[in-house]
């Protein structure tokens, strides 16, 4: 079986297929912008990348999602429930953890299958 990688750096890759599961490293948004903004932009990441893999929001598997604060859940959700509406729920979680820099606010990963 074959392994495809998208956007493949020294350190990682933005994405990697293996058979019919698509794996998409942690999106992050613009830092120093709000948590619904780096939200905001981090689902556009990934509708781009899940596109770019033969995927989409109807495919999803599995959510993690990473917040600085947990008192910004409410504010990511509010984005993160406008996105999925209309789409089968992915399994999710969500924690608080130290983000690889203080201005991102937010972190998602996700895995998905192929359309």
């Amino acid at each position: 079986m074959t392994i495809e990688r998208i956007e493949c750096g020294p350190r990682m890759s933005q994405a990697v297929v293996h058979g019919d599961t698509v794996y998409l490293a942690g999106q992050v948004g613009a830092p120093g912008e709000s948590v619904a903004a780096q939200t905001t932009a981090v689902l556009a990441q990934v509708d781009t990348l899940l596109k770019e893999t033969g995927s989409s929001k109807d495919h999803l598997l599995m959510a993690t999602i990473w917040l600085a604060d947990m008192g910004d859940f409410a504010e990511m959700n509010g984005v993160w429930d406008a996105w999925v509406a209309g789409h089968p729920a992915p399994a999710r979680a969500t924690g608080e953890a130290k983000l690889a820099a203080p201005e991102y606010k937010v972190e998602i990963i996700i895995v998905a299958a192929r359309a």
